[in-house]
């Protein structure tokens, strides 16, 4: 448990992330993100702060279950007459927390909910959902050590894609939805048979891996509301 609550971003990242928020807050303080209240249905200060919420909250992983250990096989560094090499070692993996992470899953999920609820988007956000966690799922990738991870400017675009062909006037919405809850089926529902055999402490379900993607697709969404018009 002492290795549960960690920010699964480098620093460099993270400070790239809270640079857009200071840049969106600013934008909405002079009145330049107006279209966001029509779009989503949410003040535009009030996006901001939600997506720097989900931002600290990703340091947050909640365990809801824990997965027997197995035998494992790991690398280590070994050496054959005088010459370092990496081995494959088994070992008894004692288990991995399955945990969800508060900025990358549980934020992402009630807005979406929210979302759904006000604009009755139930089709349109099931096949933008399904679109984004089929390709996801395709190009997710298992590291051992920490779990699933996916390419970080993929599922945001993506989403961005699949929201403008289903509906322009609901682009935003359509695009956090499936965004979002498409990264988390994608890539972490859908290969939850895997985290066993990754030797990874915590498997955070919006955590390392994939909370990156979900968080740029907050950004996308409100740029879509932005610029976006039916």
């Amino acid at each position: 448990m002492t290795h549960m609550h960690y920010f699964p971003l480098s620093l460099g990242v993270a400070g790239l992330f809270f640079a857009m928020l200071v840049g969106l807050t600013i934008l909405a303080t002079i009145g330049l993100l107006s279209r966001v209240s029509t779009a989503l249905g949410i003040d535009p200060l009030a996006v901001t702060m939600i997506l720097f919420a989900s931002l600290v909250g990703s340091y947050v992983n909640i365990p809801i279950a824990r997965l027997p250990g197995e035998r494992v096989v790991t690398r280590e560094v070994m050496e054959f007459m005088g010459i370092p090499f990496l081995a494959p070692v088994a070992v008894d993996w004692p288990g991995t927390v399955l945990a969800i992470n508060v900025g990358g899953a549980v934020i992402p999920i009630l807005v979406s909910l929210y979302l759904l609820i006000r604009y009755e988007l139930w089709t349109l956000g099931l096949i933008a959902v399904v679109i984004v966690a089929f390709f996801v799922h395709q190009m997710a990738v298992p590291v051992p050590g920490l779990g699933i991870s996916v390419p970080t400017f993929v599922p945001p675009l993506l989403a961005a894609f699949a929201a403008l062909v289903l509906s322009r006037r609901f682009a935003a919405p359509i695009a956090y939805i499936g965004g979002s809850i498409g990264v988390l089926v994608g890539a972490d529902l859908l290969n939850l048979g895997l985290l066993r055999s990754l030797g990874a402490p915590v498997a955070s379900i919006g955590g390392a891996g994939t909370f990156d993607g979900v968080f740029l697709t907050g950004v996308i969404a409100v740029v879509l509301a932005s610029f976006v018009t039916g």
